[in-house]
């Protein structure tokens, strides 16, 4: 199983750093810092494999990269469209998913972003952006290139609304004066740990890895040695 996981003797581990719950960007050392870093760290310990991080900059990027086995296992949000390619544990923490709207939106609630005339600024390929081109019918989704960029855009234009992780909308709420964070989420986030769907053995050994740092407390330790907010254990 070993020799599966990781062909070379190293256990590369994709990490994205759009996703600022889960990476906290890098220590003086140069080191990754947060929840999916000190998962994969704790991977590697039990399999006694070096570790290698690769740094992506978008959720797609590293979804690519897990799909042409360019790393051995990808920290990443599990969605339908990418299990074509991915085998993936089951979800070791979730994320809600929501809306922002602007200052005198009649927008109240969640159901009522789906309509015509709505433009809602997402992150392109996010799992969230996944999520809605399945699910919206009427609303038109207008993508930028990353997280940030997509709220920009969402200024910029004018959109009807922006769609997000739950806890970066309330820090961007913060920003702009009169916009709210519709109540509720849309869906959650299951980030779950990914590999080559080739790799039967190493995607049953990371499922029995994903259920136990959930069991033995080892995630919610890490949500609180962090200070993530807005999280939660997935269940």
């Amino acid at each position: 199983m070993k020799e599966e996981l990781a062909p070379s003797g190293r256990l590369r581990i994709g990490l994205n750093y759009q996703n600022f719950l889960l990476v906290l960007g890098d220590g003086p050392d140069g080191e990754p810092r947060g929840i999916a870093p000190d998962l994969g760290r704790e991977l590697a310990r039990r399999l006694g494999l070096a570790v290698e991080y690769v740094k992506f900059d978008a959720a797609g990027k590293l979804a690519d990269a897990v799909k042409e086995a360019r790393v051995d296992v990808g920290f990443i949000g599990a969605e339908p469209q990418r299990a074509q390619d991915i085998a993936f544990s089951g979800a070791y923490l979730e994320i809600p998913v929501t809306f922002l709207v602007p200052a005198g939106s009649k927008i109240r609630s969640i159901a009522d972003v789906d309509q015509d005339g709505v433009r809602v600024s997402v992150s392109e390929r996010s799992a969230y952006d996944l999520f809605l081109s399945r699910n919206l019918k009427k609303a038109k989704l207008v993508r930028a290139a990353g997280i940030q960029a997509s709220y920009d855009l969402f200024v910029a234009e004018k959109l009807e609304a922006l769609g997000g992780l739950k806890p970066r909308l309330v820090q961007d709420a913060e920003k702009l004066a009169g916009s709210r964070v519709l109540d509720g989420q849309i869906t959650g986030v299951q980030q779950a740990i990914g590999t080559p769907k080739v790799r039967r053995a190493a995607a049953k050994y990371l499922s029995e890895y994903a259920a136990d740092v959930k069991r033995s407390g080892l995630v919610a330790k890490l949500i609180e040695k962090h200070g993530v907010k807005g999280v939660n254990v997935a269940p």
